[in-house]
């Protein structure tokens, strides 16, 4: 179609994982919890579809309160949305024109790229140093730098930068920085704490992770108020229904299945990380529910490819300035179990 931007036409776009619709799979491939959500999810979900007939609260009011003083912000520090990543296209268009430069390290979150293509704006694509900290090149940059993605835990590596360097990078930028803890629950620490010291650092978080809710959509930003301000502007009029707005607020009031959910992922990924290790895969070290592997003679599309064929997904992911290897969600004990034994046996 001759109408279509020429940005838009030449995009590749973002490419998720598969999610099979049918046949009997053990799906290890994008990061899904592997455990039922809290049950009071299911109960706010159940209360909420009676009233469908309303449009939701626009600025999602009962999450924020109740998310607040879990979180340690005012409910005015936070903004909701239909899934991180539509926070992350709300940032993106609030700040980044054509012609801007967009900044992110490599390897990351590949949505970035086509975040910053959509915006008619340059991916600048900043490697990590060896032992997965960040070069002086990430924290400099000129008035077209717009804005620097940091996502903390990384993906597909599971590895995190410190609160201290995070802090550092802030203070250098021209721009904001976003850190991205989509799997920040499953990590040692966290950065929200830090938006309250640098007005340029914006937290996101999703409950897609480590609240079992990836079938939902909801997600959220923690920013100073003024720029809290600003992106409300830019979202979409009702971006979170009424369903993911109850469900949601119920699911970070349980902060007790929360922790006794994340102690459990956390306790499989040891065991995961150690058992690949004796296989004679090399494993980074991982913060997030999941853990990158490679193996140093065979062929990581190849095992791909032999774990599929026996009824097991997991996410095969091929870095062109890097490497390639398998991203493998960390599932429960009886699906890590499964996956394990076919690797034995390969």
């Amino acid at each position: 179609m001759s109408n279509v931007r020429k940005t838009i036409r030449d995009l590749a776009g973002y490419v998720p994982g598969e999610q099979p619709q049918q046949g009997k799979l053990i799906k290890l491939n994008t990061n899904e919890n592997p455990y039922p959500a809290s049950e009071t999810v299911v109960s706010a979900i159940e209360t909420a579809v009676r009233n469908l007939v309303r449009y939701p609260d626009p600025v999602a009011t009962g999450f924020r309160l109740t998310a607040a003083p879990i979180l340690g912000v005012d409910p005015d520090w936070i903004l909701c949305g239909n899934g991180s990543d539509d926070i992350l296209t709300i940032l993106t268009r609030t700040f980044v024109d054509a012609g801007n430069t967009i900044r992110l390290p490599y390897p990351s979150y590949t949505l970035y790229r086509t975040l910053a293509a959509i915006q008619g704006a340059t991916a600048e694509e900043v490697a990590f140093n060896d032992d997965w900290t960040l070069p002086t090149a990430f924290r400099t940059g000129d008035g077209q730098l717009r804005l620097v993605l940091l996502p903390n835990p990384n993906s597909p590596t599971g590895t995190v930068v410190s609160r201290e360097e995070i802090l550092e990078i802030a203070d250098s930028l021209p721009c904001p920085l976003i850190v991205d803890e989509a799997y920040a629950d499953f990590a040692d620490f966290n950065c929200i704490d830090l938006v309250q010291e640098n007005e340029k650092i914006i937290v996101t978080r999703t409950l897609s992770k480590s609240y079992g809710l990836a079938g939902l959509r909801f997600g959220f930003a923690v920013a100073q108020p003024q720029v809290i301000t600003q992106l409300l502007k830019v979202k979409d009029s009702y971006n979170c229904d009424s369903l993911s707005l109850a469900a949601a607020t119920a699911a970070i009031r349980d902060t007790t299945w929360l922790a006794e959910n994340v102690a459990k992922i956390r306790v499989t990924r040891s065991r995961l990380q150690e058992q690949l290790a004796q296989l004679g895969y090399d494993v980074i070290p991982s913060h997030a529910n999941f853990v990158w592997c490679t193996h140093p003679e065979q062929p990581a599309e190849e095992i791909y490819e032999y774990l599929k064929a026996n009824g097991i997904l997991v996410r095969y992911m091929k870095y062109p300035k890097w490497q390639d290897g398998l991203r493998i969600s960390v599932g429960s004990d009886e699906q890590m179990d499964a996956c394990l034994s076919l690797l034995e046996k390969r």
